[in-house]
């Protein structure tokens, strides 16, 4: 495997650091439901997703969990080494939505990167940067939008993961996504189904009109 295929900052390494690099990644591969990282009380390392579906979520005091992002292939997570970047300040989970193949980045290994490499200190800080800017986007969704627009934008978001208009998800399942109660997530597809908008299968959705969905999700879409 070529790592220069997925670390933008590779061909900036010198020699020795891309060995030193290409010596202590591991590939390692986990199951649908399997948890990678436990929160900020473990520091697990850098995560770079190979193939598969990885789920990034925090939990509130109150137990009710709320996904952050999702990690796709060629996606790194930060937030799995709080222990290396201060400005981590909140417990991250990260799960496996897939059977997922990852490639695991040491943190005294990337570490010692970021000290000595000014590419790769840009590039982790651009990484924040961005991750950040997801959750801000999210927060502001959680609390300005109306819950109608946000449940019609992730279910096209899921159905174009799935590249299909069928979707195998509960209502529970939809909550802990969104951070809500599983009643509200019923409720509002039942309306949902009542115009047409979509089918309720036993452990599944359909999407019947994209289009309407689309508009009623403008204000939720990224």
């Amino acid at each position: 495997m070529e790592l220069g295929e997925y670390l933008p900052f590779w061909k900036k390494l010198t020699e020795a650091e891309r060995r030193t690099l290409a010596g202590s990644v591991q590939r390692r591969r986990f199951e649908k439901g399997q948890v990678l990282h436990h929160g900020s009380d473990e520091c697990t390392g850098l995560i770079l997703t190979l193939d598969g579906q990885l789920r990034v979520y925090t939990i509130s005091e109150e137990g009710r969990e709320l996904t952050l992002y999702r990690l796709l292939e060629r996606d790194l997570c930060i937030f799995s080494a709080p222990c290396m970047v201060k400005s981590i300040l909140f417990d991250v989970i990260v799960e496996a939505e897939q059977d997922t193949e990852i490639l695991h980045i040491p943190v005294d290994v990337y570490r010692d990167l970021m000290d000595n490499s000014a590419a790769v200190a840009n590039f982790t800080n651009e990484l924040m940067a961005a991750r950040f800017s997801d959750v801000m986007w999210l927060m502001d969704q959680v609390l300005n939008k109306k819950i109608d627009s946000r449940l019609a934008a992730f279910l096209l978001e899921e159905s174009g993961l799935d590249e299909s208009r069928k979707l195998s998800i509960t209502h529970d399942q939809i909550a802990r996504h969104m951070g809500t109660a599983r009643e509200v997530i019923t409720r509002m597809l039942k309306a949902f189904q009542a115009d047409g908008l979509v089918k309720l299968t036993r452990g599944g959705i359909e999407l019947l009109n994209e289009k309407r969905l689309t508009e009623l999700a403008a204000d939720s879409l990224r």
